[in-house]
């Protein structure tokens, strides 16, 4: 066991690298502990307050409201347009794929569909794929 030379003092980690002081550290704990005790019988005497508790919970209910309305709700207008999309895929279609690949719908069969990317190229996708529709004679 190593001994600890005499006339060092230990470091408080409170008190980031100053020597640590019975005195110091002890008003430190002191001082919390009697703030606790001081704020605990006020909680106490407001009991089940309706009000105080309302107050507590309405910035969670602020900030649910705003995540629905900026997130929630346009991504959930972003699906239903892109459902519409794929719904109404027909064959002769110009589309480009998620990955950036550009072709004309030849077939369609329930979740796939072939796309021509070149002549006498096809491709089998699925139809979730499908990132937009272009506008007929886009594709020479």
């Amino acid at each position: 066991m190593r001994r600890r030379p005499v006339g060092r003092v230990p470091w408080c980690p409170l008190v980031m690298g100053l020597p640590r002081l019975t005195l110091c550290c002890g008003a430190f704990f002191v001082f919390i502990s009697s703030a606790f005790a001081q704020t605990a019988p006020a909680a106490a005497a407001a009991g089940g307050d309706m009000m105080s508790t309302l107050t507590g919970m309405l910035p969670m209910v602020l900030m649910f409201v705003v995540l629905y309305f900026v997130m929630i709700r346009p991504q959930m207008r972003r699906q239903k347009e892109h459902r519409a999309l794929i719904e109404a895929l027909t064959k002769g279609d110009e589309v480009v794929i998620g990955g950036g690949l550009l072709g004309k719908v030849t077939r369609l069969n329930g979740e796939y569909m072939h796309i021509e990317v070149a002549s006498g190229v096809e491709v089998q996708v699925q139809r979730a794929a499908v990132a937009l529709v272009l506008p007929k004679g886009t594709i020479k």
